[in-house]
Formats: C-alpha cells, sequence, structure tokens
C-alpha cells in the first residue's frame, strides 16, 4: 500500500511541475468545506450524489421549511395569523419526526403545546 501512495504522489509532483493544475476552477481561492457532520455516515455518499445532482433530501428540504416557519412565526403580530403559522409549524415538525426512524427522544419539539402554556398558564 506504502508503494501505491509512493507512486502516486510522485506523480502528483510530476503533474504539478508540468503544470497540469495551473488553470483548474477555483485556482488562488480558498476551498468551501462542506461539514456533512449531521448525516449519518452510511448515508453521506448517497446524500452527496444527490446534493450534486441537483436534489435535497427530504428530512433537509422539511428542516428548511421549518426554519423558515420559525422565522415567519417570529415576526408575526397578529393573533390568527401566528396560529394559523403555528399550526403549520406544528404539522411540519410532525412530518419531520414521522419521517426519521430515530427514538422519540431524538425527535424535534413541537411548539404548540409550550405556546398554549405559555399564554393560557400551566
Amino acid at each position: 500500500m506504502i508503494c501505491f501512495q509512493k507512486i502516486a504522489e510522485r506523480r502528483i509532483q510530476e503533474a504539478m511541475k508540468d503544470g497540469a493544475f495551473d488553470d483548474l476552477p477555483g485556482k488562488g481561492k480558498p476551498l468551501v468545506l462542506e461539514s456533512d457532520s449531521h448525516v449519518p455516515e452510511d448515508l453521506r455518499m448517497a446524500y452527496k450524489i444527490l446534493k450534486n445532482a441537483g436534489y435535497v433530501p427530504p428530512e433537509i428540504a422539511l428542516r428548511k421549511e421549518i426554519a423558515k416557519a420559525e422565522d415567519l412565526l417570529a415576526e408575526m403580530e397578529d393573533t390568527r395569523t401566528k396560529y394559523r403559522q403555528l399550526k403549520k409549524l406544528n404539522f411540519l415538525i410532525m412530518k419531520l419526526n414521522m419521517t426519521r426512524h430515530t427514538a422519540t427522544s431524538l425527535e424535534k419539539d413541537q411548539r404548540y403545546e409550550r405556546k398554549l402554556v405559555e399564554r393560557f398558564g400551566s
């Protein structure tokens, strides 16, 4: 194995000397490294392939939609529209929790019950 590494390293060095890497896109710019630590290890490659093809996994799309709904909810002032947005948010959270096959202790909490307790008291 070490033999192959040495051969590969030597060929890379030769290609660098020949200028094979001089016209690569992004040359001289910092690399944009993406963190995929939140994705289970056995799904990382599949998610990367889907992302490169322009597809987003359903869980990620739901998380984005939840974040958007939370942002909208924070900015609303009308009680009726807040209530509708809260119902939508809880539906999205429930949908996300149903798509995952994890323990219920790892599920995302719904905000509906907490908001009711805050509003009407315990």
